[in-house]
């Protein structure tokens, strides 16, 4: 996927995601920690994001990981909150949470140390529908607000790719 590298690229991308669930009916709703909001805040910047954005759960910390979104506490406490089955139990999280369609989370390391093992520029993207869950992961080069801008844009890539169906299907 090639990554936007600007502000103005990533708000298209954040108006075709909107556009895409509102024509699909699809409610979103994100749980974020290395963005701690970004993603929501960048799809709430388009005029009628209401429409379709249910809401979102910053959980900077692993308990409100475990508390408010329902990430295993026995796995937090085995590999840290970067970690991809984490990513994917927080996207199941905010779905539940938010009463959405279509959920997003995003955990990760933008520095500028590395965080439970795991190299600065690691993130792990979740996401979360009424037919399945899983995860991606991702290796982001640059400065703090780099790696999280780039974990924000491929968060919205991620929700496109499920919203749209790919030109490549036959």
């Amino acid at each position: 996927m090639t990554q936007p590298q600007d502000a103005s690229t990533c708000a298209e991308l954040a108006g075709r995601v909107i556009a895409a669930a509102k024509a699909a009916g699809t409610s979103l709703a994100t749980a974020e920690s290395l963005t701690a909001g970004m993603i929501a805040a960048t799809l709430a910047e388009v005029p009628g994001a209401s429409a379709v954005l249910q809401g979102g759960v910053v959980s900077y910390s692993s308990s409100v990981k475990a508390r408010v979104l329902g990430v295993d506490p026995a796995l937090l406490a085995e590999r840290g909150s970067v970690d991809g089955e984490v990513a994917r139990q927080m996207a199941e999280g905010a779905r539940r949470a938010c009463g959405a369609d279509l959920a997003v989370s995003a955990t990760g390391v933008a520095g500028p140390d590395a965080h439970d093992g795991k190299d600065v520029g690691t993130v792990f993207l979740g996401f979360a529908s009424g037919s399945g869950s899983g995860f991606t992961e991702h290796r982001f080069a640059g400065d703090r607000a780099g790696i999280r801008f780039s974990s924000t844009v491929a968060a919205l890539e991620l929700l496109a790719s499920h919203l749209v169906p790919s030109k490549h299907t036959a």
